[in-house]
């Protein structure tokens, strides 16, 4: 278990929780803390479902920038190999349905971990945004990238370019966030979406997000390939074989899945 990011279980639910007061600011040892429990909720079958939470007060306020600033060229280049940008890419691998719950500030690199989620439920008074270019940069781990696609280029370049903080009430509304609550109920609204995947058909939620996310970075009569792959892989799965029986002998919505 890290210092700074650790892997909690509840049920079949993992919660990727961040705790390194006070704004949980994104350094180098919870780059790697992240993406070793980013590997560990991949591998472990007791976990259907992922959270990743920074607590009641924050989510994630971005990068250290004091630890960043006195960084060369070579350094950057070096770091991102192995630092944030990777450990998004590990939280975005993860075969499981995942959900950011966003208290208080997700900016920068915090919000970045947030769009490496397949979605986002926001406290009421949250304010969220890539304001890397207020520092003379540009967002490096996914959000110029993920953000685009999100929400589409247009709305992507306003955010990035003008820095600027988005509300919870704006941010629904551009699609950056999916669902805003009162902030004292962001954990368990999470938690209630995860909920339903805890009993569910593990094998093909893992494939429809493969499906789904890889498909965005083809054409489309390759994504329907793709499609088509991940489709007949689950007739090879128990899960397929007790979700037909049961529809079939008691109606939709019935079945009891092992996840195998």
């Amino acid at each position: 278990m890290g210092e700074f990011v650790r892997l909690e279980v509840d049920g079949a639910i993992g919660t990727i929780r961040l705790d390194r007061p006070k704004m949980n600011a994104l350094n180098r040892q919870i780059e790697r803390e992240l993406r070793d429990v980013a590997v560990e909720a991949t591998e472990r079958t007791d976990i259907r479902a992922v959270i990743v939470y920074g607590g009641e007060k924050v989510f994630a306020a971005g990068a250290d920038i004091k630890e960043m600033a006195e960084m060369s060229y070579a350094d950057m280049v070096t770091k991102e190999q192995h630092g944030l940008s990777a450990a998004m890419s590990a939280v975005a691998a993860i075969p499981k349905p995942t959900v950011a719950a966003l208290t208080g500030y997700a900016l920068g690199g915090g919000f970045e971990l947030a769009l490496s989620c397949d979605r986002r439920i926001a406290g009421e008074s949250v304010k969220v945004g890539q304001p890397e270019i207020l520092l003379g940069v540009i967002p490096g781990a996914g959000g110029t990238q993920r953000l685009a696609r999100l929400i589409g280029p247009s709305k992507a370049k306003d955010i990035i370019y003008s820095g600027r903080f988005v509300a919870a009430d704006e941010a629904l509304s551009l699609g950056m966030v999916d669902e805003v609550v009162p902030d004292d109920d962001v954990y368990a609204a999470a938690r209630r979406w995860v909920d339903q995947f805890a009993k569910g058909p593990a094998r093909a939620l893992a494939a429809a997000k493969a499906a789904i996310d890889g498909g965005l970075d083809v054409d489309l009569d390759n994504g329907l390939k793709l499609e088509t792959h991940l489709f007949a892989g689950t007739f090879a799965t128990e899960d397929q074989k007790i979700g037909m029986r049961s529809f079939i002998e008691n109606g939709p919505g019935k079945a009891e899945f092992t996840g195998e």
